[in-house]
């Protein structure tokens, strides 16, 4: 089976650059995807309208207070050193500086809650309530996969605040002061530490140990490094932050998805083969009478 997946023999001594190059993507995707996958689905409208619209108005005063009284002066400051590219370093500066204020203020303690109830709702949309089942009451009768969800049976945490990851991010701040490669070099760091709290209500929900979290982690860094990049990037737009904080959410159970049903070996994805199943249920009624007899072997 493993030889399916190589290269052809000439361009062989590519194939281990191909393969990181290949699950940069794949794993730069699932952010992405996780936007379209959102917006498919009405059903997870609400919990961004009722919940995290507030929040976003109010991240938008914050980045409007900060372009409007930091963003100058710190342009200034950089074209001394960046020239031309010192409005670029400046936007992404304060953008950073705004992404500290709402995190400490609001994202630890007034998102998360949302978060998992996305990741568990994708779950149960693509077929994996099972998962989500030992760790909240769930309503099997309810019109959609976020009105299926009760609550939760088991402490329920999809990125812990950390006070260190703040920290983090003033320490890395000034990054943005190195031209050419401090703006990039700032976010591939700070989205590599984001990346590794992706899967971390995977984690919990299957009970691992810290040592075992740990082990995973280094197993997929490189992997997290680009979903947290691609992750990082879009919280860094304001207004719609807390919007792709969701969105990324939803990439992240996406992407759950796809490694438990290669732990599995699942071909079709679960909730196709109920859909198939019901409608076997619906192509042979039980009450309907049976086929006249035939007797004709061919």
């Amino acid at each position: 089976m493993a030889s399916e997946n190589r290269l052809p023999p000439p361009i062989r001594p590519l194939e281990r650059p191909y393969n990181y190059v290949s699950r940069a993507l794949i794993a730069a995707s699932y952010p992405l995807r996780g936007i379209y996958y959102f917006l498919r689905h009405p059903a997870f409208y609400p919990l961004f309208l009722s919940r995290l619209l507030p929040l976003s108005l109010l991240s938008f005063l914050v980045y409007m207070l900060l372009f409007t009284f930091a963003f100058l002066p710190q342009w200034a400051f950089l074209a001394i050193f960046h020239g031309r590219a010192a409005w670029f370093n400046a936007v992404v500066l304060v953008l950073g500086e705004g992404l500290v204020i709402v995190q400490g203020l609001f994202e630890g303690f007034f998102v998360d809650e949302c978060r998992v109830d996305v990741f568990d709702a994708t779950l149960i949309k693509e077929g994996f309530s099972d998962i989500v089942a030992p760790h909240r009451i769930l309503f099997p009768d309810a019109p959609n996969c976020v009105k299926m969800l009760g609550k939760p049976t088991s402490p329920a945490v999809y990125q812990p605040w950390s006070l260190i990851q703040i920290v983090e991010l003033i320490i890395f701040l000034p990054l943005n002061l190195i031209p050419y490669v401090g703006t990039p070099a700032f976010i591939i760091i700070t989205g590599a530490r984001l990346g590794t709290f992706a899967h971390y209500r995977w984690f919990d929900m299957r009970g691992l140990t810290k040592k075992e979290r740990k082990k995973e982690i280094r197993g997929r860094m490189w992997d997290y490094t680009w979903f947290g990049t691609i992750a990082m990037v879009l919280e860094l737009v304001p207004i719609l932050s807390f919007l792709f904080l969701l969105t990324s959410t939803s990439g992240a159970a996406l992407w759950t998805v796809k490694m438990e049903r290669q732990e599995r070996g699942l071909q079709a994805p679960p909730s196709a083969a109920v859909a198939a199943a019901a409608g076997d249920a619906q192509e042979h009624d039980p009450d309907e009478a049976p086929p006249p007899y035939e007797d004709n072997p061919i």
